[in-house]
């Protein structure tokens, strides 16, 4: 009998997702993926870095203060995952900057600089200098650190120099200081429109002149990173909006986690700040490339390259809301499901929009998480407000590090008149459904949105999800319930046909895998998330592996789930898609359920199926469910972006076989997005979705 609680049968939650932060460095090292795009890669392998010392570290760092032994099903302890941690990092540091200076060479060829102010020719020099004192000389901060001047506050991600002065009238008499340079300054100053030059070189070639009487015998730009992670006792809280605003004053301030500083630091800086900073030797990173990596978006962000970044692609508009009928009315007549970006955004935020307009709409309900700046949905909304409909917005203020957008945008949604709220206490609002109540004569008729990513109609460019619009009966009066749980009193609300966690997802999951275990070899499972963490569904997935069911999972990040163990998961696959488009649908199939095919908000990790409100969907129309079950089948042949999970736990790049064609899934469903686009302008809806589903199957 083989025991599926042995901890060698677990792949560490942690190391699982530094595995996954590599597979996106290596999106950087692809000579297929062009230069600039390579060098956005970079710049979001250090975005992910940031908030995973942020979050995890600085969650493993509390654990082992408190003497926590065992975390989870791999048993590894808090203190042996830190030197995991620390230990892959290190290693990969050499590889990350191997990794930039190559892009960065590559680079000049093309005519995009990035030079030290040293590098710079006398003519560049004396346009730096004009810049540096005409705008960066009255915004930074020089600091001297002895007896009567205390070492400052440095906020989460501050960046700064370090310096070691020495007096010039007594140069023995050596003092420390910082020089800080505040967020709203740009990385890069830029000398023409393609060279840009660190700030922090531009800096240190100033020194004297902010120090005047000292002359600098080192310096280093250094970074720290603190722990981000914000606690609210809910229970305590009498207003949770200033509650929150006091948490984001308090994540500037807690405990340092990281270090990064310059490779050409000395001993002596280095003292200097591990003497104040409190910090781990193990958590100090020497990077010979510039600090702060997302950065590195203003120079992606340079409009001279176009040739250097993937060819755009417009979203499309496809039937059958192509026409200027109102979304009411094409919903009226069928179930619509779009997949983003390959389809616009565009139909979800008209779907707020006419509500807010029509005279007819009694009422708009939201979920609102990541909704962005300047959303259109949230105007919407508060247009529709103050003309008198009755709204009701759950926005989450615990949405992390989007907490100060959603708490902006709550207050002006109060303002306007709409009912908002928080929230359940102790559970994050992670699901994502909208509900617009209309009369239609003496009746109401009800419409939901429900989608499996955020009301943000900027990622929804780059973030692949799913979007089902619906009239549906047995949808419209569950989503009823569920905004009546989320506004009233109710201990457990079952929904009927929707499923919500933390009550109802995780058991019928664990019900439909049980199932399809009882069809032993005639089983099929495929899974398609973000995540895959939870103890309980590994397990059972195990066991339906056992009973010879082939199970087929495609999970972007972390994945806790070992395949390939001889006797307990050799009928189990995993890949791991990285691309231009962050995958994040998720999307189940179950082949003898009834109905067969899933989107849900959540991934399978315990934090969504025990601590927040999910919301998973049961796919009712046998066409949509047909359409996603292809999504699953192409991305489950996809050999150019596709990497595969090892039993070790390691990944590798899945390459085309001899004879066969390469597959990129992700720009093929963009070429089924353009066919299907193209083909309706001269032919009848059927026969172009005949057509674009051909290009699927033959591809």
């Amino acid at each position: 009998m083989v025991n599926l609680k042995d901890p060698k049968l677990y792949i560490n939650r942690e190391l699982s997702w530094l595995k996954f932060n590599t597979r996106v460095l290596e999106e950087a090292e692809d000579e297929q993926n062009p230069l600039l795009e390579r060098l956005k890669f970079i710049a979001i392998y250090g975005t992910n870095l940031d908030e995973f010392y942020m979050i995890r570290v600085a969650g493993l760092k509390k654990l082992f203060k408190y003497r926590i032994r065992v975390t989870g099903p791999d048993k590894m302890t808090p203190l042996e995952q830190l030197r995991a941690i620390r230990a892959y990092l290190h290693d990969e540091k050499k590889r990350l900057e191997k990794d930039f200076f190559e892009i960065i060479e590559r680079l000049k060829k093309e005519g995009l600089y990035l030079k030290d102010y040293s590098e710079l020719d006398e003519e560049e020099k004396k346009r730096i200098d004009e810049y540096f004192y005409s705008n960066l000389y009255p915004v930074i901060v020089p600091i001297a650190v002895d007896a009567t001047h205390p070492f400052p506050h440095l906020n989460n991600l501050s960046f700064a120099l370090a310096l070691k002065l020495a007096d010039n009238a007594n140069p023995s008499d050596i003092k420390y200081g910082l020089i800080r340079i505040p967020r709203v300054l740009p990385r890069f100053v830029r000398s023409d429109d393609n060279t840009y030059i660190p700030i922090e070189s531009v800096v240190q070639a100033h020194i004297d002149s902010l120090f005047p009487g000292y002359h600098v015998l080192s310096s280093a730009p250094f970074r720290v990173t603190r722990n981000a992670d914000i606690e609210i006792e809910e229970e305590e809280a009498d207003d949770f909006m200033e509650l929150l605003a006091e948490g984001l004053k308090l994540r500037r301030k807690g405990e340092i986690v990281r270090l990064e500083i310059g490779a050409d630091a000395d001993d002596e800086l280095i003292a200097f700040l591990k003497e104040h900073l409190l910090i781990h030797d193990d958590d100090i990173y020497r990077y010979r490339i510039p600090l702060n990596l997302a950065g590195l978006w203003e120079i992606v962000s340079n409009k001279n390259f176009p040739h250097l970044l993937f060819e755009p692609y417009t979203p499309k508009i496809l039937p059958p809301l192509d026409s200027a009928e109102s979304v009411y009315s094409v919903i009226d007549q069928e179930d619509v499901m779009l997949y983003h970006p390959y389809e616009s955004f565009e139909p979800v935020v008209k779907f707020i929009e006419e509500a807010s307009k029509d005279p007819d709409v009694l009422a708009i309900r939201m979920t609102l998480y990541r909704v962005g700046k300047n959303s259109p949905i949230v105007k919407a909304l508060i247009d529709a407000a103050e003309s008198g409909k009755q709204v009701t917005a759950m926005v989450e203020l615990k949405a992390r590090f989007d907490e100060e957008n959603n708490l902006i945008w709550a207050r002006e949604l109060e303002k306007a008149g709409a009912h908002v709220i928080f929230g359940i206490p102790g559970f994050k609002v992670h699901a994502k459904i909208a509900q617009v109540i209309k009369k239609d004569g003496d009746k109401l008729r009800q419409y939901v949105h429900i989608g499996t990513g955020n009301y943000n109609p900027t990622t929804a460019k780059i973030y692949t999800d799913v979007s089902l619009l619906t009239s549906d009966r047995s949808i419209t009066e569950d989503a009823t319930r569920f905004f009546h749980f989320l506004t009233g009193f109710s201990k457990k609300t079952k929904l009927s046909t929707l499923y919500m966690s933390p009550f109802q997802i995780k058991p019928k999951l664990l019900q439909l895998i049980e199932q399809e275990s009882k069809k032993g070899k005639e089983g099929h499972i495929i899974a398609k998330m973000n995540s895959l963490v939870d103890a309980d569904i590994i397990e059972a997935l195990y066991k339906a592996s056992i009973a010879g069911v082939k199970i087929d999972l495609i999970i972007r990040g972390i994945c806790c789930l070992r395949p390939g163990v001889e006797g307990v998961s050799d009928n189990i696959k995993v890949i791991s898609i990285v691309g231009k488009y962050l995958e994040h649908a998720r999307i189940f199939y179950f082949k003898h359920a009834s109905p067969s095919v899933y989107i849900s908000s959540a991934d399978w990790m315990p934090r969504n199926l025990e601590r927040r409100i999910e919301l998973m969907t049961p796919i009712l129309d046998p066409e949509i469910a047909e359409r996603l079950l292809e999504i699953l089948s192409i991305q489950l042949k996809d050999n150019v972006k596709a990497r595969v999970l090892l039993p070790d736990g390691n990944y590798i790049k899945r390459k085309p076989e001899k004879g066969k064609p390469a597959i990129n899934s992700q720009l093929l469903m963009e070429e089924y997005a353009k066919l299907l686009f193209a083909t309706h302008q001269k032919n009848t809806t059927t026969k172009a979705k005949r057509l674009a589903r051909r290009l699927l199957k033959e591809s």
